[in-house]
């Protein structure tokens, strides 16, 4: 394990580090999600090992800090993220982000592009989402009140609805992380992270489950250069449900360009 101080109080992102060859590969974890129990088996298989692989916690997530006055908007995350790398010698990175560490890696690559040279998006957020009280996710915890949330009766409803797998990990992330982050995925940037996704002009791929049927605005994103490829046989945790399939279209997207 290894860690950087990413804030001026000195709250650390950590990360999980496999030994190999530049350019680096940084993997990003999803709300509520930690890089190391959602990427090892890909990031170990040879057609995508060899390469220097940082999986990283953002900041409130996994075994990073949870600070209670950081404000987890995904501009914060991602340059948190964009110090980290730099503490770790990192540019010109291949990011493989999956939901909202697509949103955040969107954002890294806009804000901080020597960091950046392809992205491998994995089922991201791409645009605002509504907040509807009872569902699972960033729309179900937005919902609540911070307070609400953070007190615990908010918290405790979204344990129970979420399922074991994914409180194995929600579990560890901070109250005041979790909400906020929450919140700001719903609430997105501005411009909105499709609008940035759009304008990035390095090579971009989108991982998206088959069964969810055609991409909103899969046409621009192509036309603007987004490889948009549809996964059979899995949910939204792709690299989970599927790694056969993961491995053979992030190792198609990251192949060397001619």
């Amino acid at each position: 394990m290894r860690s950087a101080a990413v804030t001026p109080e000195g709250d650390r992102i950590r990360w999980v580090e496999l030994p190999g060859q530049e350019p680096s590969r940084v993997y990003v974890h999803g709300l509520g999600a930690t890089s190391p129990a959602y990427f090892t088996e890909v990031a170990v298989d040879p057609r995508l090992s060899g390469r220097r692989s940082l999986l990283v916690d953002l900041l409130g997530h996994g075994i990073s800090d949870r600070p209670a006055r950081f404000d987890y908007t995904l501009e914060s995350h991602a340059d948190a993220l964009a110090g980290a790398l730099t503490a770790a010698g990192v540019s010109a990175a291949e990011l493989i982000a999956h939901s909202m560490g697509g949103s955040v890696a969107i954002v890294l690559a806009a804000r901080h592009p020597h960091l950046v040279s392809r992205l491998v998006l994995i089922d991201a957020n791409l645009d605002p989402i509504p907040r509807t009280p009872g569902s699972q996710g960033s729309s179900g915890i937005a919902a609540y009140s911070e307070e609400e949330f953070v007190a615990g009766g908010g918290w405790a409803e979204v344990r129970d609805r979420v399922g074991a797998h994914w409180w194995s990990t929600m579990r560890l992330a901070g109250r005041e992380a979790l909400h906020r982050s929450a919140f700001h995925l719903t609430r997105g940037t501005v411009p909105v992270m499709r609008e940035l996704l759009l304008e990035l002009t390095i090579p971009r791929t989108f991982l998206l489950p088959e069964s969810d049927g055609p991409l909103p605005g899969a046409d621009a994103l192509t036309e603007a250069g987004v490889s948009v490829v549809a996964i059979p046989g899995c949910g939204h945790n792709i690299m989970l449900d599927n790694p056969e399939a993961f491995v053979q279209a992030t190792a198609a997207a990251l192949a060397p360009q001619d």
